[in-house]
């Protein structure tokens, strides 16, 4: 396969958000991204993200001690089962079969990252999976990294420069940032010489999301409408802001239990969301001070930026130009699902998947295991 040019790739991301699983298909060399294929979301039950966040809680307090647990392999093979499901859900919607496809990139779910320690952990069998879709299979996309030394966060920003190669902008956009606001924040910042800084900025959704879904048993402010009519605590956010993380110089991340949702624990629903949500768009106004220099224009992705809340906040407090990444052709919600197909295809070439400003790995790592056929 390693001897093709380009590939056909099927990407595959369960974020921190904890709402489903993201599949996206595209053609690349590794390099540049050739064709954007089709997408398709597949919402996990109400009973599945209940399992995950059980199990992301679980690692938070026991750590390495839940390695090899019963718990941790019943969940993983569910996890990585209901990936071939929704690969396979794609496949039969868009008249494709497994021959197809070159080559799957299963990132699976981060229940634990410590990259102090050097330790990440994301559950998801990789041999089970290409077992069920007779298909390739790469993940385990951090472990050498953060082995290494690196954060293992964020990987995406390889990709968002592939795709700003074809991008259409403005002079005054540059230097231009990418912000993912997932379950947790994460900034690409590059210049036109090239140059590329990524880290994570603080919480995203996630908090937001266990807020609703403690309170409603809803999986998220939709449209921020529960932020949008309560009153902000200025102080919980203020206290938030001295989180010892936003002093750190990049390349820098975070697990999605960094910050406590009980920083609001004793408001009503629509004063917690809203001071939540002013935490994370605070956290991402932060990370100006440790950029070379200030974005001329911030693309958004992810889920974040459907929460009008949240758009509005960074655009009154960024004061240029926050747009959807939709504004230059781009599929925000499968961004970060075609980010790794387009890394599984460089990890079977053998290029680095992480640079030391992305990462801060001592020099540009490839990385990933192969589950191939035969």
């Amino acid at each position: 396969m390693s001897t093709k040019a380009e590939l056909t790739a099927i990407g595959l991301m369960s974020g921190t958000s904890l709402d489903g699983i993201d599949v996206a298909l595209l053609r690349t060399d590794g390099l540049t991204v050739e064709h954007l294929g089709p997408t398709l979301f597949e919402p996990y039950s109400r009973a599945q993200s209940m399992r995950l966040k059980m199990l992301l809680d679980m690692a938070a307090e026991q750590g390495r001690g839940l390695v090899g647990s019963p718990v941790v392999h019943a969940v993983e093979q569910d996890l990585t089962r209901a990936h071939a499901r929704a690969v396979e859900a794609m496949l039969a919607k868009e008249g494709l079969a497994a021959a197809d496809i070159d080559l799957v990139g299963f990132h699976g779910q981060t229940i634990l990252h410590r990259p102090a320690e050097r330790w990440t952990w994301q559950i998801g069998d990789g041999g089970l999976l290409a077992g069920e879709l007779g298909i390739a299979v790469v993940n385990d996309f951090r472990t050498a990294d953060v082995a290494a030394g690196g954060q293992g966060a964020p990987l995406v920003p390889l990709y968002h420069q592939a795709l700003l190669r074809s991008a259409a902008l403005a002079e005054g956009d540059w230097p231009i940032a990418i912000l993912n606001i997932g379950g947790v924040s994460n900034v690409t910042w590059l210049d036109r010489d090239g140059s590329v800084i990524a880290f994570d900025t603080g919480p995203g959704n996630a908090l937001i999301n266990d807020w609703l879904n403690r309170h409603t048993g809803e999986a998220l402010d939709r449209d921020g409408a529960r932020a949008a009519v309560g009153k902000v605590a200025d102080a919980v956010v203020r206290e938030a802001l001295r989180h010892p993380y936003f002093g750190q110089p990049f390349p820098k991340s975070l697990d999605r239990n960094d910050f406590p949702v009980g920083m609001v624990d004793g408001m009503s629903l629509e004063d917690g969301a809203a001071t939540l949500t002013a935490v994370t768009v605070a956290a991402i106004a932060t990370s100006r001070e440790v950029l070379p220099e200030a974005p001329g224009r911030w693309l958004v992705c992810g889920g974040g930026r459907h929460n009008p809340v949240i758009m509005s906040g960074l655009q009154r407090t960024l004061q240029v130009p926050v747009d959807p990444v939709e504004s230059v052709g781009w599929r925000g919600d499968f961004l970060e699902a075609e980010a790794f197909a387009f890394l599984a295809v460089r990890s079977m070439k053998g290029l680095p998947l992480s640079t030391p400003t992305t990462t801060g790995v001592p020099e540009p790592m490839t990385g990933g295991k192969l589950f191939a056929l035969g």
